[in-house]
């Protein structure tokens, strides 16, 4: 049998109104008040030094690109970020964006740590980690100008696998245009419009995560609430359960080469 033949079917996009209408309402106070009781700036960029456990993960780059790349041997075991989570259909429509979980929402997801146990030990070390994945785009692939849910959480991504002609495989945070190096961090805040564009023929891999936001007690209780909403959601469980059919398509790469 094919990895074609184990990938599950792409699920439906299904219609939440109630919850895409209390979120959109909720964004803009919860937003101020992330901003109001942040110990960090909140600008749309933001330096390393603001997360002193960035330099430990970026002296270890070499090491976690090796396990993003043994993991790219099964590539298309790896699911598109739209068929693990429909919510994203809208920025990830082409299928040119896919994910490989660690950590989603903080559910560990123990088969991808034990694929890349140094990665997997190291986020694990990370004070208050929300997510933590494998982010790949592929050549030509382009993420239209979107944003997040919550300014409470800060995304944070380290150079792993990057073109040849890095500054063609950009993002543009707001009117700030960024591109990825190797080993180097990019840390931002994805509650102001962001896009992303690889215009070259070679494979751009990250390691993303996102990260509560250091706030004062108000602004944490708050956050708190909100990402406990978020990760009982059908936004996250949804995405909790197609991840598990995926894991079927990645043991069956897996048995191939073994064979």
């Amino acid at each position: 049998m094919s990895i074609q033949d184990q990938r599950p079917a792409s699920p439906a996009t299904t219609d939440r109104p109630l919850i895409i209408r209390i979120g959109k309402r909720l964004r803009g106070t919860m937003n101020r008040i992330s901003r109001d009781q942040s110990k960090i700036p909140t600008e749309p960029v933001l330096p390393a030094s603001a997360f002193p456990w960035t330099n430990r993960l970026a002296e270890k780059w070499q090491t976690i690109a090796a396990e993003a790349a043994a993991i790219l041997r099964h590539r298309d075991a790896v699911p598109p970020l739209r068929e693990i989570s429909p919510d994203h259909a809208r920025i990830a429509g082409d299928g040119n964006w896919r994910s490989f979980f660690l950590v989603g929402y903080g559910y560990e997801v123990a088969e991808n740590c034990a694929r890349a146990p140094v990665t997997a030990e190291l986020v694990r070390q990370i004070p208050d980690l929300n997510s933590a994945f494998f982010s790949i785009l592929e050549p030509g692939a382009t993420i239209p100008r979107h944003r997040g849910v919550t300014r409470g959480l800060v995304t944070c991504h380290l150079g792993l696998i990057i073109p040849d002609r890095a500054e063609q495989c950009a993002m543009q945070v707001e009117d700030i245009d960024l591109h990825w190096e190797a080993g180097k961090w990019l840390i931002f805040d994805d509650s102001y419009f962001h896009e992303v564009h690889n215009a070259t023929d070679q494979r751009r891999v990250i390691l993303l995560l996102q990260v509560k936001r250091p706030m004062r007690l108000l602004g944490r209780l708050a956050n708190d609430l909100a990402l406990w909403g978020i990760r009982r959601s059908p936004f996250v469980q949804d995405a909790r359960r197609n991840l598990h059919m995926w894991e079927n398509a990645y043991q069956q790469a897996e048995r191939n080469e073994a064979a």
